[in-house]
């Protein structure tokens, strides 16, 4: 088992990673964060908010399912949201310079990294 910010600083390893939090989704707080080039705090209220959003609507459609993680493909940029399976109400949030990452192996590290963590 890891820390969060063990957790985080594996998160980082992650060629293209400019910065990684882990969210609690029910009051929008960070309860740890690492890097730099993103608004942390700004971008967990936020996504808290995508997440919520993104539950509601698989409730209205009767989905009996979860979300492995949602992907936000910017111009420059990957935002990864993971909500934790293990820890229901928090999730991970990374985010990744667009040239420098491979999506497919940073979305594995990310599943690897929530397997490991302890809250």
């Amino acid at each position: 088992m890891a820390s969060i910010q063990e957790s985080l600083s594996a998160l980082m390893s992650i060629d293209g990673a400019l910065c990684a939090a882990v969210v609690d989704s029910g009051s929008g707080m960070l309860l740890g964060s690492i890097g730099s080039g993103v608004d942390l705090e700004l971008a967990a209220a936020g996504n808290t908010e995508v997440v919520r959003a993104k539950l509601k609507t698989m409730k209205s459609l009767n989905l009996n399912d979860r979300i492995d993680d949602i992907l936000i493909t910017l111009g420059k940029q990957y935002h990864v949201i993971r909500p934790l399976q293990q820890h229901d109400g928090l999730f991970i949030y990374l985010v990744l310079d667009k040239e420098k990452s491979n999506l497919a192996l940073a979305r594995r590290k990310v599943q690897d990294v929530e397997q490991k963590l302890a809250v």
